[in-house]
């Protein structure tokens, strides 16, 4: 069994072990640099990611229902969040997107076989862009979509499992929020200095941050492929 093959199985048996109710299973998944870096600036990114490790991000796409990712990675990247690396159906994309700035010409909005869901905050019965379909939601402390309640509407809609793929503020929203269940990492061999994936996390103690456990890692051509479980430790220590 090669290492697609594993990751899929092991993926497979999470899925099937998870016992959380009311919400997705959630697979954090993107590339860093060495130094963690996911891109240059925040917004100027960087192909990162090897021809066999883009196979495997392809791949997990399409053992997801859905796929997750921040309005600023739409902005800076413009994907297309479907498969075409590998051969399989394409999740449903989700986009975060709290303030509603979703440009109508993004690409997300032209996708030829599902229309692309924008969660955000903005309580704008008229808002229509063409493509889109478009849920307020509550907003968090900080006015940003309460992460706990997207993902209850998408368990609702029929999404049971989960990809995140980015941006930083997203990633850490989702570990902060202990709503990550599973990682699957590329980390290619270059040191970068740019744009780092994982902000501040607000814990005060080393016993309470989250970590892979148990992690296992194996060379995936010239990038390193690291992947686990996640465990959020002793928040009272």
């Amino acid at each position: 069994m090669n290492l697609n093959q594993r990751i899929e199985h092991w993926l497979s048996d999470n899925k099937k072990a998870f016992r959380a109710t009311g919400r997705p299973f959630v697979t954090l998944s993107y590339a860093q640099s060495l130094d963690g870096s996911i891109a240059l600036r925040c917004d100027e990114p960087l192909a990162l990611s090897g021809e066999q490790s883009l196979r495997l991000t392809h791949q997990l796409r399409s053992i997801h229902d859905g796929i997750l990712v921040g309005i600023g990675t739409v902005l800076s990247d413009d994907p297309q969040l479907t498969v075409r690396h590998w051969v399989g159906q394409n999740p449903q994309p989700i986009v975060l997107d709290s303030q509603l700035r979703m440009p109508p010409k993004a690409r997300l909005c032209c996708l030829p076989d599902k229309r692309c869901w924008v969660l955000t905050t903005v309580d704008d019965h008229g808002a229509v862009i063409e493509g889109l379909d478009i849920t307020a939601l509550q907003g968090d402390a900080d006015g940003r979509v309460c992460l706990p309640h997207a993902l209850q509407l998408l368990w609702n809609r029929g999404i049971k499992s989960l990809m995140v793929e980015g941006g930083a503020s997203v990633i850490s929203a989702f570990l902060s929020a202990r709503l990550v269940d599973a990682v699957v990492l590329t980390i290619t061999p270059q040191f970068v200095g740019g744009y780092k994936a994982v902000k501040d996390l607000e814990q005060t103690s080393r016993a309470a941050l989250p970590k892979l456990n148990p992690f296992f890692s194996e060379r995936l051509g010239d990038d390193l492929i690291l992947w686990g479980n996640i465990s959020y430790g002793d928040t009272a220590a």
